[in-house]
């Protein structure tokens, strides 16, 4: 596995990430992934060369962190580049918010839960509206300036908070964002494409969640009719359990996108998914490294092996133009 820069930061990751958002995920009585199959699949990962791994304090309310956790302790915490994220928090249901006080709060619990001393990225998990920007920004400098935060991120947000939060960081001399994490795949571009363009502008890393948009990609799931409000879906798979799917990864943008990967797949002797994988980490302005999410090790695998997958210059514009139409417009996309 080829390791690459990430950004400005400085550290040195595997091309994709290990995404821990299923790690005590419940769907009713269905649990994603329990404490047994996380580790085994931080160790799959791990064993095959990924050392970049990325939670949150929210997810499983703290159970991913805890997991990991547990996991790290069994091994050199140097060798692996851990990112997590606070606005919500796993033990009050009602707070969102970037004040200095839940900053601080939420990043002691979280190196608690994930037995470490420090971070190596931690990400404003949403842009807080009522805590002025830099007031956050100078609770998250502290922390860095601590040693128990090592770089700066910022998960969802508009382009121009996204711009706002380097402005001010930039005036007050504080530590600046280094790395982004927005909703991004290859059905959805044009939807972030301004807040992509600041990214390099500034040489700011990419780590887009759904880079599969939510499995959507990978090809599992069929049209029923036109495809807008049903699909054929397998019985576990996300489409089934979670009501709104449909309403946030299927469009008629993504059905002709996952076409065009399709078509590119079996062009390379690929999967759907290792193709939209690689179309994300062959992406020229910036660095981008997909976080992926898996519920086996097989899944991993067939994830994983996008880092072999080599696709041309023709057939990545291919999947980029497949989301217009013959008229050049943009074919309706989701959410």
């Amino acid at each position: 596995m080829e390791y690459r820069k990430l950004g400005a930061t400085g550290l040195t990751v595997s091309p994709l990430c290990l995404g821990t958002w299923r790690f005590g995920k419940s769907h009713g009585d269905v649990v994603e992934t329990d404490r047994e199959q996380a580790h085994e699949l931080l160790s799959a990962f791990a064993e095959r060369g990924g050392n970049f791994i990325d939670t949150a304090n929210v997810y499983g309310e703290g159970k991913s962190e805890r997991w990991i956790g547990e996991w790290l302790a069994e091994r050199d915490r140097e060798e692996y580049v851990v990112a997590s994220k606070c606005y919500w928090s796993p033990d009050s249901p009602f707070q969102e918010d970037l004040s200095p006080k839940s900053v601080h709060r939420e990043v002691k619990n979280s190196l608690e839960r994930l037995d470490t001393d420090y971070l190596d990225i931690l990400y404003l998990h949403r842009f807080d509206d009522d805590t002025p920007i830099e007031r956050t920004l100078r609770a998250v400098d502290d922390l860095v300036s601590e040693g128990k935060v090592h770089n700066v991120g910022l998960s969802t947000a508009d382009a121009w908070k996204l711009t706002k939060g380097l402005w001010k960081a930039d005036v007050n001399n504080y530590e600046a964002f280094s790395v982004t994490q927005p909703l991004f795949h290859a059905a959805y571009y044009e939807d972030v494409a301004e807040y992509l363009d600041v990214c390099a502008d500034q040489n700011i890393a990419v780590c887009p969640y759904s880079p599969l948009a939510g499995g959507f990609l990978t090809g599992k799931y069929e049209r029923v009719g036109d495809g807008t409000y049903d699909l054929d879906a397998p019985d576990d798979a996300r489409g089934a359990l979670d009501d709104r799917f449909l309403d946030f990864y299927v469009s008629e943008r993504g059905w002709h996108v996952l076409d065009a990967i399709r078509a590119v797949a079996e062009e390379q002797s690929a999967t759907p998914a290792q193709v939209a994988l690689r179309w994300l980490m062959d992406q020229p302005a910036f660095d981008c490294v997909p976080i992926v999410g898996a519920r086996t090790v097989a899944q991993l695998d067939e994830n994983l092996a996008a880092t072999d997958v080599s696709i041309t210059d023709e057939q990545f514009a291919r999947i980029e133009d497949a989301r217009y139409d013959e008229d050049g417009k943009l074919y309706k996309t989701a959410t």
